[in-house]
């Protein structure tokens, strides 16, 4: 599975009805509402990378009061329970 997360930035007006119509994109996970210098924040969930053309730019940066967005893909997850294994050196508390 290729996970990218994807920051927006939207017309202030239209943040809720862009949200909303971005979550309904198939290939999109989760939609957060953010503050800072972006909008939105979109994860996107898909199985190879030439799907996320698909998703992100013919579905995402098409929907009605998208102004720019900006596509960071993910190597490698990590989970707190994976940072907990990796930094534990088997000593007893």
């Amino acid at each position: 599975m290729i996970t990218a997360v994807v920051l927006i930035t939207t017309d202030v007006h239209l943040i809720p009805e862009a949200a909303q119509a971005i979550a309904d994109i198939p290939g999109i996970a989760a939609v957060y509402s953010v503050t800072g210098e972006v909008n939105l924040i979109a994860i996107a969930k898909v199985r190879r990378h030439e799907d996320l053309a698909g998703v992100i730019a013919e579905r995402v940066s098409k929907t009605a009061g998208v102004v720019s967005t900006q596509t960071f893909i993910a190597f490698q997850t990590y989970s707190a329970r994976d940072l907990d294994q990796a930094y534990d050196l088997g000593l007893d508390d």
